[in-house]
C-alpha cells in the first residue's frame, strides 16, 4: 500500500484536470481520457524518454563489462600488488561525485563532451564501477576455481573462459548490477543537469513542464507516470534475478 498507492494515485491524477486535482484529490477521474499523456509526450516527453534510453542503456553496459572483466582479472588471475589494486577500485566508493564536479566540467569541455548526453555515459560509467565491481567480484569468489581449469585443460583461452564459461554463471549478479545501475541513471538529476545541456534526461526535462503560473499539473502528472512505468516493468520482470544475486553475492 506504501509503495503502490502514490504511483497509482499519479497514473490516475494523469486522467484528470487541475480542478478536479486540487478539488477532490483522492476522487476517481469524472472523464477518463488520454489527452493529458498524449499531451505530455508531445511537450518534449517522448525526446527525454529517447536520450534516457540511450544514457541509461549504454552506461549500464560498459559499467558492467568493465566491472566484470574487472573483478574477473581480481580473483580470477595472478597480478602483483594485488591486494593494493583491489583497494584502489573499491576505494571509489568513498569518492563524492558533489566534491568532483568543477574538476569534471573542465575536464568534459576539454574532452568536447560537454552539453551532450556522451558526458553521462562517461560518467555515470565511471562513477558506478566502482561499485558494480564490489558485487561481481563478491560473487565470482565462490565459484569453483576447478572450473577455470577444466576450462584451460580444454584449450580454452583466458579470453573464452571468461566470456564462454564464467560471465554466463555471475548472471543473476550481472542482472543485478544492471537493475541497480538503470535506476540510478533513470533518476540522476544533478549531473544531468550541469552537463547535458540540450539532451535532457527525463529528471532534468520534467521540471521544464513546470511553469511559474499556469501549471498543468495533470500533464505533469501523465509525465512522471511516464518516465515512471519503464523502471516499474523492468524491475518486476528481472526482480527473481535481482533478489538471487543480491543474496548469493553478499554473502560471499
Amino acid at each position: 500500500i506504501v509503495v503502490i498507492y502514490p504511483l497509482l494515485w499519479m497514473a490516475l491524477s494523469g486522467f484528470k484536470n487541475n480542478a478536479e486535482i486540487f478539488g477532490n484529490p483522492f476522487a476517481l477521474p469524472v472523464v477518463w481520457s488520454w489527452r493529458n499523456y498524449v499531451l505530455a509526450w508531445n511537450q518534449g516527453v517522448r525526446d527525454y524518454v529517447t536520450i534516457s534510453v540511450i544514457v541509461t542503456v549504454a552506461s549500464a553496459l560498459c559499467t558492467v563489462l568493465i566491472s566484470a572483466s574487472t573483478a574477473y582479472g581480481l580473483t580470477r588471475t595472478r597480478m602483483p600488488g594485488k591486494p593494493l589494486v583491489i583497494g584502489f577500485v573499491l576505494g571509489g566508493l568513498m569518492l563524492s561525485p558533489t566534491v568532483a564536479v568543477i574538476p569534471l566540467v573542465k575536464m568534459m569541455q576539454a574532452l568536447g563532451l560537454y552539453n551532450s548526453f556522451w558526458a553521462l555515459i562517461v560518467l555515470y560509467t565511471a562513477f558506478r564501477i566502482p561499485f558494480s565491481t564490489f558485487l561481481i567480484r563478491a560473487y565470482m569468489l565462490d565459484l569453483p576455481r576447478e572450473i577455470d581449469e577444466a576450462a584451460t585443460i580444454d584449450g580454452a583461452t583466458e579470453g573464452q573462459t571468461f566470456w564462454r564459461i564464467i560471465l554466463p554463471l555471475c548472471r543473476p549478479i550481472i542482472v543485478s548490477c544492471i537493475i541497480l545501475h538503470v535506476l540510478f541513471a533513470w533518476n540522476e538529476y544533478l549531473f544531468a543537469m550541469i552537463f547535458s545541456g540540450g539532451d535532457k534526461t527525463l529528471p532534468v526535462g520534467l521540471t521544464s513542464l513546470m511553469a511559474t503560473h499556469g501549471t498543468n499539473y495533470a500533464v505533469v502528472f501523465a509525465a512522471m507516470t511516464i518516465s515512471a512505468l519503464p523502471i516499474v516493468i523492468v524491475f518486476f520482470a528481472a526482480q527473481r534475478y535481482f533478489i538471487r544475486g543480491l543474496s548469493e553475492g553478499i554473502g560471499k
